[in-house]
């Protein structure tokens, strides 16, 4: 495990971030090692024997780990080199793209430490879900549903890791009638490349219900679904012909200029395709 350290930003804070939050440490689970890591670090060392240094070792990690206990070691569920073959072979791609998209466009990985797949709920998302549905979100919106229901986007109520399901589920009980179990389901982003519930139905699932199922199996299937999305969207085709920045900017928004997703994705396949 790569040695991580304060204002450090990647993939390993992240996964040290959810076993922080496992260990009842109250850091936001995210992939930014920030102040909060940082003292729930120094706290953990300092309670485990270890070197306070703040830098999270091998020492560090193995006792991380041991005290976590953590649940969900299988690799069933976890992408496989096969995954990543047949996706190719789905949908005409080299695999050298796949793995470069695989690499560039996906979260690190796709399921929590306790086993359930990673989801970020969105309070926004849910206000429309529920006028979609004809409920009026506002007869719901009150200081005790702000972290769940809200009309605008913003990043204000987001926790991370576990603490999503937290939000989503507080999100299914503010009605018993299956419509506001659905809309909260639509409201997540889920797995390895955090594809909205909301478009479950239109990339080809019978249901919400069916989509979430399919997630919580393996990343495999997280694969599918974002190969599902893809093609939904007309974007195979460019992948196919490497046209790495009309790909970002129809997958990731005018952002992808700033950081850089074409540049990564041309330089992920020159690596891959050695």
């Amino acid at each position: 495990m790569k040695t991580i350290k304060f204002g450090l930003k990647s993939s390993e804070v992240y996964y040290l971030n959810e076993l922080l939050e496992k260990l009842k440490y109250s850091v936001i689970v995210s992939d930014y090692f920030g102040t909060q890591t940082n003292k729930a670090v120094k706290d953990f060392q300092l309670k485990n024997n270890l070197v306070v240094d703040g830098i999270v070792g091998i020492k560090t990690w193995s006792a991380l780990i041991e005290k976590s206990k953590e649940g969900f070691s299988s690799n069933n569920k976890l992408l496989s080199e096969q995954n990543l073959i047949d996706f190719s072979m789905a949908h005409n791609l080299e695999l050298a793209i796949v793995k470069a998209v695989n690499e560039v466009e996906s979260g690190g990985k796709g399921f929590l430490v306790d086993g359930r797949p990673k989801i970020l709920f969105e309070g926004h998302i849910f206000w429309k879900e529920l006028e979609k549905r004809n409920i009026n979100p506002a007869n719901y919106a009150n200081t005790n549903n702000q972290d769940i229901l809200y009309k605008n986007y913003t990043k204000k109520y987001y926790l991370g890791g576990a603490a999503e399901y937290t939000r989503l589920e507080k999100a299914i009980r503010l009605n018993p009638d299956k419509k506001f179990s659905d809309a909260a389901k639509c409201s997540a982003s889920w797995g390895l490349y955090q594809i909205m519930g909301f478009n479950a139905v239109s990339i080809g699932y019978a249901s919400i219900d069916e989509y979430v199922k399919k997630m919580y199996l393996n990343e495999g299937e997280q694969l599918k679904a974002f190969g599902m999305f893809l093609a939904k969207n007309n974007l195979i085709g460019l992948l196919r012909n490497k046209k790495w920045a009309d790909f970002a900017l129809k997958y990731n928004g005018p952002a992808y200029k700033t950081n850089k997703y074409d540049e990564k994705l041309m330089k992920a396949y020159t690596k891959f395709s050695i």
